[in-house]
């Protein structure tokens, strides 16, 4: 048994070797205070000016937490936590209940009673100081969409600091479209500068843009009075602003010209989609089909009842493609509809074209009565599917929606398909042989009754296709049809009765027209005009831009 004293003598070595350590090792500090917990505690000052300086220094830190908690606050989403001290970011939860996370941390709280948090509160100017904030964070991120609209935005703080942080971001970025758009800024700010040279470059990089909002600083400098005062007194700013004001001008009027032919095209697209079938019908049997436009709007209720279809029936992911169910499912209701036309009503009338159009008329007026038992008078909306949702922008602020573009593409689509049938298919050779020559085609034993019968329903199946693109840019009504029927008629007429080609050319060119004419002589004056034009053609030329050749459109 080891000796009793041996564990005093081990306790007080022990001990020692304790005390060495301590003195070597020093104590743990306090953990250091975190700056961004502070500067977001401090957005709930008691003044809107603390609050500013609050914003400032928050924004100051580079920190990318800061962007969510300043943006919050501007969408008057930042609140004060039950406990009076802790800042939560609070979102809707419905029922009066708010889903809050922490400000800080962004940890998840739960929901609570909306009356359980108070919203920190900010003024007009305080929201203008956290703009300039949001910007300024927003210029470094790496999303590059976000760093286009914080350039756009930095425009109009014209201040010395916000020019060196456009240059500075200017020299970091590596997107093309984002530099330009930063450089057209740091153009605007520097065009305030007191330096000479500096607004004389400035100007001369402005020379080359065309953004309708540097068209007004370059009017305030060109600008003079009656007697001669000016707004700008140095001459040689004056004429480099009278210089870029002028090659703007030209810039914009060919963007306006730009703009003005694309809406003619999306408008000729929908006159196409309107009268591919009324060329086909018109061109075989001779028929004048009031009811066309019915078919049309068929179409458009079919696109919406598949819509409901698929938001009861089918999971949310799949809502975006009952576009494309629509398509057959449109073809197949009109065409439908048009075959059983033709063989109940329209067979017993060939020859009789007066009695023809007021039987046509009659159906028309009986669809449109149909539909509005089972759906109602009032308009119907179709949503658009988030891949035809907004647009972009081009140059000078012109638009291009995707819906339109959509249907522009649609457009040809359909008309190739059609050209395809009608070219290199069987049905597509017999519709063209009575169309030729009806007695003929039938001595070669084409059954011209089942030719009329298909044609017609081709003709109301594509019919309901074009409904399915006119959903698309507007609301379903009974009465949607009326809209284009005589339109289509123009089209038809003036391209050429039975020519895929002259519909194709009319429905483009009287679009464009019609857009070119809109701006001088309004909407209802530049239809009529183009009517006029239509009539003075037909007379000098009855066949239309594209005849039909064969015997029967010969004599």
């Amino acid at each position: 048994m080891p000796d009793a004293k041996v564990f005093p003598l081990a306790l007080h070595v022990c001990a020692a070797l304790i005390g060495v350590l301590t003195t070597l090792v020093p104590a743990t500090t306090p953990a250091a205070a975190d700056p961004f917990a502070d500067a977001v505690a401090a957005l709930n000052a008691d003044g809107f000016s603390a609050k500013q300086e609050a914003v400032h220094a928050l924004a100051a830190l580079d920190d990318p937490r800061a962007l969510p908690v300043l943006q919050a606050m501007l969408d008057g989403a930042l609140y004060v936590g039950a406990d009076g001290q802790r800042l939560v970011v609070g979102r809707d939860a419905g029922r009066r209940q708010l889903a809050l996370a922490d400000a800080v941390t962004g940890e998840d709280l739960g929901t609570v009673g909306s009356r359980e948090v108070s919203r920190v509160r900010i003024n007009n100017r305080l929201r203008t100081v956290l703009r300039s904030a949001i910007s300024r964070l927003e210029i470094s991120d790496p999303n590059p969409t976000a760093r286009l609209d914080a350039a756009r935005a930095l425009a109009q703080q014209r201040t010395p600091e916000t020019a060196a942080l456009l240059r500075d971001a200017l020299e970091r970025e590596d997107d093309a479209g984002v530099r330009d758009a930063i450089a057209l800024s740091l153009a605007q700010i520097e065009l305030l500068s007191d330096d000479r040279a500096t607004r004389l470059a400035a100007l001369h990089r402005l020379s080359g843009a065309a953004a309708p909002e540097v068209r007004g600083l370059l009017l305030s400098l060109v600008r003079c009075d009656d007697d001669g005062t000016c707004a700008e007194p140095d001459e040689e700013i004056r004429a480099a602003a009278a210089a870029a004001l002028a090659e703007m001008e030209r810039r914009l009027a060919l963007i306006e010209v730009g703009l003005t032919v694309f809406q003619g095209i999306s408008l000729g697209s929908v006159l196409l989609l309107a009268a591919i079938g009324l060329a086909i019908t018109f061109g075989v049997m001779g028929v004048i089909n009031m009811a066309h436009g019915e078919m049309i709007m068929l179409g458009a209720y079919a696109t919406f009842t598949v819509q409901q279809l698929f938001r009861s029936l089918a999971p949310p992911e799949w809502f975006d493609f009952y576009v494309v169910a629509a398509v057959p499912a449109a073809f197949l209701v009109a065409g439908a509809v048009g075959v059983a036309m033709e063989r109940g009503v329209i067979r017993y009338l060939y020859g009789r074209p007066l009695e023809t159009l007021l039987a046509t008329w009659g159906i028309s007026l009986i669809l449109q009565q149909v539909v509005r038992t089972f759906y109602g008078a009032p308009n119907r909306e179709v949503a658009n599917p988030s891949w035809m949702t907004g647009g972009f922008e081009a140059m000078g602020g012109a638009v291009f929606t995707y819906n339109r573009l959509t249907i522009i593409v649609f457009a040809v689509l359909v008309l190739a398909a059609v050209a395809l049938v009608v070219r290199y298919t069987a049905f597509g050779l017999q519709m063209r042989a009575v169309t030729q020559n009806r007695p003929m085609a039938a001595a070669m034993g084409i059954r011209s009754g089942w030719v009329d019968a298909m044609t017609f329903g081709l003709g109301s199946g594509i019919a309901g296709v074009g409904g399915v693109a006119l959903s698309q840019i507007g609301n379903v009504s009974p009465n949607l049809g009326q809209a284009y029927i005589v339109d289509s008629f123009m089209v038809v007429v003036f391209g050429g009765v039975g020519s895929l080609w002259g519909v194709l050319t009319a429905a483009v060119g009287l679009g464009i027209v019609n857009k070119l004419l809109e701006p001088y002589a309004g909407v209802m004056l530049g239809k009529i005009m183009v009517l006029v034009l239509i009539i003075l053609f037909i007379q000098k030329r009855p066949q239309g831009l594209f005849a039909l050749r064969g015997r029967a459109a010969e004599t």
